[in-house]
């Protein structure tokens, strides 16, 4: 019997050992992997600098000299000595670290920052030098620098984004905790594998462990050698989870992982609060949250007014051609009117009529019951991806979103927004529960976060994440963002029918 026992045990350790090793190779092979990305990353930074720096000299004999020698000679000299001096500001400015530059925006702030930096340090090597380079040429080197940064930033981020939802270049970490937050975190990043994580495991009790963790891997026992565990599963990183973990486990896990050189990350717990909403400040010995006030009045209100008629009625004018040629096509395959009016609830609860292109027969709303098993949509939604009351023109009207353009009309007369979230119908209201209420606080848009999120694929409880979060977190800049993100949306048809 011992010797039996002294054989599955040796068998044991023989099988921990492999493991150990072959979790050892793996973090080593994505160690590799992630510096071998971050130096594909210098070189496309150090490419796009190179392009900026020759657009100015192409274009250099257009700019002012303001007196100053700034021959092909010496530009190229400065240029070729404060290259490398870019790309160590780039680093300075933590643009090769992926957590800092998770956002667009953060990332574009951290680029306008470090380009000029990097800008005033090619002035001061072309004074080293003694090169004359005229001021107009540095301006126009920090203006180029920084859209074609811009453009290859974006491009990166999009070849990170593919490469990561094929199961590339991802971060593996263990989420602390295993109750409801860690289930929701585990699942949004499952969701969102752009994100750049992967859950290797959970750090908790295994007999308090939620049974929907059970697919993202083992449960370690946080009372023990928390940091060789966590190393064993292969992470690199801890995201503590802070409502599922008490106040003395989640301060010993910052100390002990950190001290082990394990990146440790704590939610805020507030999922749908914008990040740069909130700021983080001292309380004794405390350190806490600040959440910043949505500001809908005043001259924010005035500036969204401002914006939405400005691009409103320069949308009415360059859609001319478009309206008139959709009206023809509609008016000479169906009888009826052109445009169809419909009742819409809007801002506090006023009715309106939201203006489109008619897409249906004449008698389409009459109809609707015949078509309600059809429906696809869940909660008070309705939507049918073979409608049999649209028509052929309709059809294509529908996937290039050119039925909404008289909706500009409704932006001008201040019935609308150019974002927000989409009028409901007020057959639609009567089933809302009383969160979703707060929608009616701002104007309903023509496009909001639902349409770029995913349009007629979403489900109820994602429309109504997406209307609130928006409702929540306004700001111009997201209105901007949201309609820079609405083109390629509407170009790839996606969701629309």
């Amino acid at each position: 019997m011992k010797a039996i026992n002294s054989g599955q045990s040796t068998d044991l350790s023989i099988a921990g050992a492999q493991d150990l090793l072959a979790r050892a190779a793996a973090v080593g092979t994505r160690a590799t992997v992630g510096r071998l990305a971050r130096i594909g990353v210098v070189a496309a930074d150090g490419l796009a600098v190179v392009a900026a720096m020759v657009l100015v000299a192409r274009i250099g004999h257009l700019l002012p000299t303001d007196g100053a020698s700034a021959g092909p000679v010496a530009y190229t000299t400065v240029c070729a000595v404060a290259l490398p001096l870019w790309l160590v500001t780039f680093a300075r400015y933590r643009l090769y670290h992926a957590r800092h530059i998770t956002t667009r925006r953060d990332e574009l702030q951290r680029v306008l920052h470090a380009v000029g930096i990097s800008v005033v340090v090619t002035a001061v090597v072309a004074y080293a030098l003694g090169k004359l380079v005229p001021r107009s040429w540095l301006v126009a080197l920090f203006v180029a620098g920084v859209a074609v940064l811009a453009v290859e930033r974006e491009v990166v981020r999009h070849a990170f984004n593919v490469l990561r939802r094929r199961g590339h270049c991802l971060r593996h970490v263990v989420i602390a905790g295993t109750g409801n937050e860690a289930v929701a975190l585990a699942a949004m990043l499952e969701e969102q594998p752009e994100l750049g994580y992967r859950v290797v495991g959970l750090l908790g009790r295994r007999e308090e462990a939620d049974e929907r963790l059970r697919e993202y891997g083992p449960v370690l026992d946080v009372r023990n050698k928390v940091a060789e565990q966590v190393r064993m599963a292969g992470a690199s990183g801890v995201l503590v989870a802070t409502t599922d973990v008490d106040l003395e486990t989640s301060n010993r896990l910052a100390r002990v992982l950190t001290d082990a050189g394990i990146h440790v990350e704590l939610s805020s717990s507030l999922k749908d609060i914008d990040a740069t909403r909130l700021a983080v400040r001292p309380l004794g010995r405390f350190p806490v949250l600040y959440v910043e006030p949505v500001r809908r009045g005043g001259w924010h209100g005035v500036a969204k007014r401002a914006f939405d008629v400005t691009f409103a009625l320069f949308g009415l004018v360059v859609s001319a051609p478009i309206l008139a040629v959709a009206a023809v096509a509609i008016k000479a395959t169906s009888p009826g009117p052109v445009v169809f009016k419909q009742e819409r609830v809007g801002r506090r609860g006023r009715r309106f009529h939201v203006l489109k292109l008619r897409t249906m027969v004449c008698d389409a709303e009459s109809r609707i019951e015949e078509i309600r098993l059809l429906n696809e949509a869940d909660g008070p939604l309705f939507k049918v991806r073979e409608d049999p009351r649209v028509t052929r023109v309709g059809r294509v009207l529908r996937k290039l979103s050119i039925d909404e353009l008289p909706q500009l009309w409704n932006v001008v007369r201040g019935e609308m927004s150019l974002v927000g979230p989409r009028p409901a119908l007020p057959s639609e209201v009567t089933q809302w529960g009383p969160e979703l209420f707060e929608r009616l606080r701002v104007q309903p848009g023509i496009t909001g976060m639902w349409q770029v999120r995913g349009r007629s694929d979403s489900s109820f409880s994602q429309y109504q994440r997406w209307d609130l979060y928006y409702v929540d977190n306004w700001s111009i800049a997201h209105d901007i963002g949201i309609i820079l993100r609405t083109v390629p949306v509407v170009l790839s048809q996606k969701g629309a029918y």
